[in-house]
């Protein structure tokens, strides 16, 4: 007699018992590096609580200086914070170090007195630049291709 299979068929074999996990933790590794890589560039500096606008995205091909006022009325120049009455000194100081006409962004938090926001930007007025954004959240807005959130409106 001919010898037989565990299985009891002939030439078959027995289906397997186990799971093989190695291409799915390849998968999850490489989404992992992908999550890493791309986190730090979805953050847009000090957490602000942007107002709603229906005005397009600018575009833009230069760096621009921001400019973020917080809800406790703490003013940061790119992420670093500065003092409220040497702002104008600050802004003087980079308009002389660009050689460029740099574009400022102003982001301020929904909440702030209307007489700040203008105060801030009169200073960098003040200090000589021209092309002046207001940064706007469009996420909350109607319109629905109002472009990608957390861009600067035009206020110029």
């Amino acid at each position: 007699m001919a010898m037989m299979s565990p299985g009891g068929r002939r030439g078959r074999r027995a289906p397997m018992a186990e799971i093989n996990i190695t291409p799915m933790v390849d998968v999850m590794l490489v989404l992992l590096i992908i999550f890493m890589v791309t986190a730090p560039l979805l953050v847009a500096g000090v957490p602000v609580d942007l107002p709603d606008s229906k005005a397009p995205a600018l575009k833009s091909d230069d760096t621009p200086i921001q400019i973020s006022i917080d809800g406790q009325g703490r003013v940061f120049i790119d992420q670093q914070g500065i003092d409220a009455a040497s702002l104008g000194a600050k802004l003087a100081a980079l308009r002389t170090a660009r050689q460029d006409e740099a574009r400022v962004y102003v982001r301020a938090d929904r909440g702030l007195d209307y007489g700040v926001v203008m105060g801030i930007v009169g200073e960098v007025s003040a200090a000589g630049f021209r092309k002046v954004a207001l940064v706007s959240d469009s996420r909350g807005a109607k319109a629905a291709d109002s472009g990608p959130a957390s861009e600067p409106a035009s206020a110029e």
